[in-house]
């Protein structure tokens, strides 16, 4: 007895450790693959500053390992002059399929990133049933995308516009109007996020061109497009946190939405399935005149957005959506002004554009998404340059000319297969 016992208490001791060195063996393996695999390319939608040149998509090499990394790989110019670049989707969608906006042509391109290296344009379209100056693209659980339209065109003149849902090739499968009979005739759709789990989606209404600090939100149904309610925030302490609404992102568990505002507030969303949505600030920050807070990303529990009047990209642990707590802020130049950030699909790199100082630089900045830390990638510059960024202002461009890019739009490209 005492000789089986010893046996036994052998054999488990060997056990323990030998199945802990499987399980470490079986994690580590999915662990290590991931942190080999990057984006190679970094896509930046860009205008020319020069408005007889074409605006174009511009490639840059962002391969970590590469000899060449931050350097121009091509361009993709579209036609038209003027188009303004605006925003592209946030991410590169699983097709490769890219929707990007000219908004003050209202012309939205198409391009097919099959090739990563070489994209093309493969398609463009303007007004979509009567509604016009397209924003913001999104994906559907569907693969289609559903764009915001921020005007229609009436018998009166312009008035709210909507939102659409498009094939990947841009040709319409259905519409809805934002324009309500009691709907506040200012409000111009600009972003929106959808929330399968709960059949919705919440769109913002800051409109492109106006300056009215409009702090409403509309809700739709996602089944039929039908608008449900179009509510308002509360301001804040400030007395104009709620001001502008601008982009809803949905948290890790399908159903919770933080949305910004261009005042600078940051408001949770609740009873988006109930009669009475509404929003509750839970954080805010300064904002100096003529500058405005704008993209932000959610990452892990982690909530990255620009602060312009910090002349940074703040974040935000998100753990509590209730109570934001900031853990990291990337600060740039004295006058660079960050608008746009996109991040990578392994969450490694955030690329970041804006104005001012930034009108012609593209800059990336790391992200940790353990501890939610955020620091400059030094390596990404032009060279010999003293600050980082790669600038669009002093190179000469493969589809001809060398006018100044203004960068806006920005996403990296799919992990490698």
């Amino acid at each position: 007895m005492e000789a089986s016992q010893a046996r036994a208490t052998l054999f488990t001791s060997w056990l323990v450790p030998f199945r802990a060195i499987l399980l470490l063996c079986f994690i580590a393996t999915p662990m290590k693959a991931q942190e080999k695999t990057w984006s190679d390319f970094l896509y930046v939608w860009t205008g020319s500053a020069d408005t007889t040149q074409p605006d174009f998509l511009a490639v840059f090499d962002v391969r970590p390992t590469s000899d060449r990394y931050g350097r121009l790989v091509t361009t993709v110019p579209v036609p038209g002059r003027k188009n303004r670049p605006h925003h592209t989707e946030h991410e590169m969608p699983a097709d490769r399929r890219l929707f990007a906006n000219g908004f003050r042509s209202g012309s939205t391109f198409i391009f097919d990133m099959t090739d990563p290296a070489h994209p093309r344009l493969d398609g463009q379209f303007g007004d979509v049933a009567g509604m016009m100056h397209p924003h913001s693209f999104l994906r559907l659980p569907n693969g289609n995308v559903l764009a915001t339209f921020q005007m229609h065109h009436d018998s009166l003149g312009v008035a709210p516009g909507g939102l659409a849902e498009l094939s990947d090739r841009g040709v319409l499968v259905r519409h809805a109007s934002a324009n309500g009979t009691d709907v506040d005739k200012r409000i111009r759709p600009y972003s929106a996020v959808i929330i399968p789990k709960l059949d919705r989606i919440v769109s913002t209404t800051t409109d492109m061109d106006g300056k009215d600090a409009i702090p409403s939100l509309q809700l739709w149904r996602l089944s039929d497009l039908r608008l449900l309610r179009t509510f308002d925030l509360p301001q804040g302490p400030r007395g104009d946190e709620a001001g502008m609404t601008a982009e809803p992102r949905l948290l890790a568990d399908g159903k919770t939405v933080l949305v910004s505002t261009f005042d600078c507030g940051l408001y949770l969303l609740t009873g988006l399935d109930g009669p009475s949505p509404a929003g509750q600030l839970v954080s805010s920050f300064p904002r100096k005149k003529d500058t405005y807070c704008a993209i932000p990303i959610i990452a892990g529990h982690y909530y990255l957005v620009t602060v312009p009047a910090w002349h940074a990209v703040v974040s935000l642990d998100i753990s509590n959506p209730a109570k934001p707590r900031e853990v990291s802020r990337v600060e740039l130049g004295a006058e660079d002004v960050p608008h746009w950030i996109a991040i990578e699909p392994n969450r490694r790199r955030v690329v970041i554009t804006g104005y001012v100082d930034l009108r012609n630089r593209v800059v990336i900045a790391n992200f940790d998404e353990t501890t939610g830390r955020l620091t400059i990638d030094e390596r990404f510059r032009d060279v010999g340059a003293t600050q980082p960024g790669m600038r669009m202002d002093n190179k000469s461009w493969p589809h001809g000319g060398s006018a100044p890019g203004i960068p806006h739009g920005a996403v990296f490209s799919l992990m490698p297969e």
